[in-house]
């Protein structure tokens, strides 16, 4: 549970660093480290799905920010850094990489199922009578499409929306300079 807590706080000092700070590149990256926070939560709260779907979303709209703050603000990288933003980059590395053991720690061993664990879990309902219930052809299309559709057609669609998000602003030429260009 203290894992739990120190990421609460990671996220808290980051969305703090991503308001206060005055580079815009600083800002997106603290807003990234806030996502990534965020699915390493979903991770303990045993909601691997919803951890990746932030993940995914998190990189699509890193990918977008990135663009449009490289796109605004035209400074050069130079040689000499802030002490103190090297220290915040040290130690939210570190952070993340003592986080993502302690993740690693916490599953299972390879090959033992968790639902085993619980025995009153919604997974041994789905296995007991999955089929019979929804008359699907496998355990898993009667998961996904009967007992979890609504998760399913949610998280479908914040994917389709992140991707048709990415492509509309990364792509190389937009319509309004090819109708400049035919003009």
């Amino acid at each position: 549970m203290l894992i739990f807590y120190a990421l609460v706080l990671f996220i808290i000092i980051a969305a703090f660093i991503a308001v206060e700070t005055k580079n815009l590149l600083n800002a997106v990256i603290c807003v990234g480290a806030i996502g990534f926070g965020g699915s390493l939560m979903f991770l303990f709260l045993r909601a691997p799905d919803i951890a990746i779907t932030q993940i995914v979303v998190e990189v699509f709209g890193l990918i977008i920010l990135i663009r449009a703050t490289i796109a605004r603000d035209l400074t050069t990288i130079s040689g000499d850094r802030e002490f103190f933003a090297t220290i915040v980059s040290v130690v939210i590395v570190l952070t993340l990489f003592v986080a993502g053991i302690m993740v690693f720690d916490t599953l299972p061993a390879f090959g033992e199922p968790v639902f085993v664990r619980t025995p009153g879990a919604a997974s041994q309902t789905y296995i007991a009578q999955g089929l019979r219930d929804t008359g699907a052809a496998n355990i898993v299309s009667s998961v996904i499409l009967d007992y979890r559709a609504y998760d399913t057609l949610g998280e479908a669609a914040v994917l389709f929306t992140s991707i048709l998000g990415a492509t509309v602003i990364l792509r190389a030429r937009s319509r309004k300079r090819l109708k400049e260009s035919d003009a």
